[in-house]
């Protein structure tokens, strides 16, 4: 695994872009084993980009939020899969923050091809001397099939049978971390987009995890490293990733579209793509709406960046500005690409072409949790004055 250079940002992204060809040659490849190809999978990891997020005391790069950005909007203009995948080991990275120093070392500092995935589900963990027993169902473990480790939310059972609360009366639900071989995998991840993300469930059953490789994610009484990076929340970290995969993956195909119009005349058309009055205006609607969803996107977290740099606290204010930036940024961007995809006509509906599989997956984006339109709503009553709902920021 190669050291960052000075400019660290910069160099990641470099490296994000020098891994183009390679990513790309494999992509098709990869969507039909719905895993990442193990030669990009080497590559990524030569290139620390599993470890953006990662603490530096265990050899990550512990870049700020706009850099990261940046590294995965490049990664997403290769292949959409990769940039999830890159976006969801380097989000889980974050528990390192979290967790005793001996731990995070076990599990990252002494592996360099360390891997941490895990998803939404239901679990149980019972009080069991120095750890827990636990039993549980989790899904959406996107990079699960590639994963070193695996993590599970599960809500704490007391020896006596009864369900544990934290001080303010909610319930005490916990990750739990193993290591990815005591799971059993299942095979669910037949979708349109994204495949080779391999978001398969996993499950485990009646096993035992120490009690310090358990953690309350985002709560301040866990967190071990008080850097700027480890205040914003985690739900917001992966908004800012999979807003990055979702703009990574229409600029190319606005690209593309733009190539095609210059040589393309539609059947029984008289004029090429590009000399048509309605393309010229849609492509420029289309460009506007990317160029002003990144501007936005990257001012809003570099402002809030140097704000909580600054003051060592990420306000709710603040969070809502990342969730509202985000979710515009994701639906723009499936504008701008719906656009482009419509333009091309039946040039667009083929695998060879760069149109088809971005297409796919960037619809698979808008359909996950960070991609609702519900957030919207969510901001906009703040704005107007309502309680906030903490829970999708």
């Amino acid at each position: 695994m190669r050291a960052a250079a000075n400019g660290a940002g910069e160099d990641y992204v470099e490296r994000a872009r020098q891994l183009a060809p390679q990513i790309e040659a494999a992509a098709e490849r990869a969507e039909r084993a719905r895993e990442l190809a193990p030669e990009v999978l080497d590559a990524l990891h030569e290139a620390g980009l599993f470890r953006l997020l990662l603490p530096r005391r265990f050899a990550g790069a512990e870049l700020d939020p706009a850099s990261y950005w940046r590294v995965l909007e490049a990664a997403a203009a290769c292949d959409g899969s990769v940039a999830w995948c890159l976006g969801q080991g380097n989000g889980c990275a974050t528990a390192a923050a979290y967790l005793d120093s001996a731990v995070a070392d076990e599990i990252w500092g002494r592996d360099a091809r360390a891997v941490l995935a895990w998803g939404p589900g239901k679990g149980e963990a019972r009080i069991d001397g120095g750890g827990y027993r636990v039993s549980g169902h989790w899904s959406f473990a996107s990079g699960g099939r590639h994963a070193t480790w695996l993590g599970g939310y599960a809500a704490v059972i007391g020896t006596d049978g009864t369900p544990q609360r934290l001080t303010d009366g909610s319930p005490d639900v916990r990750v739990m971390l193993f290591p990815a071989a005591q799971a059993t995998m299942t095979d669910v991840w037949d979708v349109i987009g994204l495949r080779a993300t391999g978001s398969d469930d996993f499950a485990v059953s009646d096993i035992f995890v120490a009690a310090d490789h358990a953690f309350t994610r985002d709560h301040a009484g866990d967190r071990r490293i008080a850097a700027p990076l480890y205040r914003f929340t985690s739900t917001a970290l992966y908004a800012i990733a999979f807003s990055a995969v979702a703009l990574g993956l229409a600029r190319p195909m606005l690209e593309s579209f733009k190539a095609l119009a210059a040589d393309k005349t539609p059947r029984l058309a008289r004029q090429r793509l590009a000399d048509s009055a309605v393309v010229q205006s849609e492509v420029a609607q289309a460009e506007a709406r990317l160029g002003a969803a990144r501007a936005y996107l990257l001012s809003e977290i570099e402002g809030i960046w140097a704000a909580v740099v600054a003051t060592g606290t990420v306000t709710v204010d603040q969070r809502m500005r990342i969730r509202l930036a985000t979710t515009f940024g994701i639906h723009e961007a499936k504008r701008a690409a719906d656009a482009a995809y419509e333009l091309a006509g039946a040039t667009a509906i083929f695998a060879s072409r760069p149109f088809e599989r971005r297409f796919r997956d960037l619809h698979t984006v808008t359909q996950q949790m960070q991609g609702r339109r519900a957030h919207f709503e969510t901001v906009g009553a703040f704005l107007l004055g309502q309680p906030p709902d903490l829970s999708v920021i």
